[in-house]
């Protein structure tokens, strides 16, 4: 497809970031949230850490900043293509949401990208098919937890050290709830280790490109709201026994009879530490704390 205006063919996914921010005419700002990804070789890497053969039709981008990750996911679908996908951007920054239309006005006008200004945890998720994103950090938590529900392939970047919580297996130092709630969505490992340096401006901490790959549990969980509830209680006292973490944290995860739970469950799983479980094992306790607990509504 060409541009109409120019009669040349239209071209993404080789935009100079540090350019982009110029064209901008805005610095990121560190006290928002703002830290841009600059370094090309790695905004060239991270759209190919979907998984292969994923639907990229309508890929989702949270925080599009100055788009330079933007213009990389714009070529990914083929946009301006005979079988272009789309690209929406979610940007809560006025300046940022405004430059990002003007910059790839040809993308906007042809329908292959959308803008939403607006706050990733506030405004209505469009039926995307998989996400890249390089996530403000400070919400990443939240945003995270948003997405793995849809069950769609997703590729976000976050602080180093969130990321090696999520990937974390049980009894690892960082293994945790984090481990635990977002494994229950989906095969979760670290693409890439991404330096500061990679930044602008630089982030105090190191970073990490995760992959979630989504996919069912192997075990059933009939109230996903309350196992989480249930797993988050538990890790509140990690260094107790699950005996006591259980007869501990009735106030958060709602039981009204914990003792009654701890004479269900089987000893060998009491004796252990929350640190130590498997996520199945966590099912199995969480479906006690259903059937003996009397559980009040979150």
């Amino acid at each position: 497809m060409t541009d109409p205006s120019t009669g040349a063919a239209r071209s993404y996914g080789d935009r100079d970031p540090d350019a982009l921010a110029r064209r901008a005419g805005a610095r990121a700002n560190p006290d928002r949230d703002q830290h841009f990804l600059v370094d090309d070789r790695v905004l060239d890497r991270i759209p190919t850490y979907l998984p292969a053969g994923a639907d990229t039709s309508h890929l989702l981008e949270i925080g599009g900043g100055a788009g330079a990750l933007t213009d990389r996911l714009l070529a990914a679908v083929g946009a301006g293509g005979d079988d272009e996908g789309r690209v929406t951007v979610i940007e809560r920054d006025g300046t940022f949401a405004a430059f990002l239309r003007e910059e790839f006005a040809a993308a906007v006008d042809d329908g292959s990208l959308a803008v939403v200004e607006g706050d990733a945890l506030e405004v209505t998720l469009p039926p995307f098919t998989a996400c890249v994103s390089n996530l403000p950090y400070g919400v990443s938590s939240e945003v995270a937890f948003r997405l793995l529900p849809e069950k769609r392939p997703l590729v976000l970047m976050f602080q180093a050290e969130f990321a090696e919580r999520m990937v974390a297996s049980a009894g690892e130092p960082e293994y945790g709830r984090l481990s635990v709630s977002a494994q229950h969505y989906a095969d979760v490992e670290i693409a890439e280790h991404v330096p500061k340096e990679a930044f602008d401006p630089q982030p105090a901490v190191e970073s990490a490109v995760v992959r979630c790959i989504p996919r069912d549990p192997d075990y059933a969980v009939d109230d996903e709201a309350f196992f989480l509830r249930f797993v988050k209680a538990l890790f509140t006292q990690r260094r107790k026994t699950v005996r006591n973490a259980i007869r501990n944290t009735a106030h958060i995860s709602g039981l009204d009879a914990p003792e009654a739970v701890v004479d269900a469950a089987d000893e060998d799983l009491l004796r252990r530490r929350p640190g130590s479980l498997e996520p199945a094992a966590f099912a199995e306790l969480a479906a006690i704390a259903r059937d003996h607990g009397s559980p009040t509504e979150a």
